[in-house]
């Protein structure tokens, strides 16, 4: 089994890295970093029990940044009888989200993409 596109986005998009585009064309890719490459490949030749764990990671991202969206529905309140509102609650499920991307990163074998704090640095471009 194979991913299927939509797949590789939110794999790509999770791990930090920049959308690919329609193909090879341009000057972003893996053709110009080196992790993008060893992502993509990864992507291509994963063994079938290693796509079940990525496609695990994919519903729980998924679910962690639902989460995130989710909080703007309570930012009106601060306080409601004796619920009341965490004012970290965004900030706690921000860093929850990316702990989690950090290890789907670790599982898939790349550095955090230039989209996660502190991953841009361990992109290398190559000419």
């Amino acid at each position: 089994m194979t991913f299927i596109n939509s797949e590789k986005v939110d794999v790509r998009r999770f791990a930090g890295y920049p959308a690919y585009g329609v193909g090879q064309a341009g000057f972003q890719g893996w053709r110009f970093f080196q992790a993008y490459g060893l992502l993509e490949f990864r992507l291509n030749n994963m063994a079938p029990e290693e796509e079940t764990v990525v496609r695990q990671y994919l519903t729980d991202l998924q679910t962690l940044e639902s989460a995130i969206v989710a909080t703007g529905l309570n930012l009106d309140t601060a306080q409601a009888a004796v619920w009341t509102h965490n004012p970290k609650e965004q900030d706690d499920r921000e860093k929850l989200f990316l702990s989690w991307r950090k290890k789907f990163c670790g599982f898939l074998g790349v550095p955090p993409g230039p989209e996660i704090e502190g991953g841009g640095s361990s992109i290398r471009m190559v000419i």
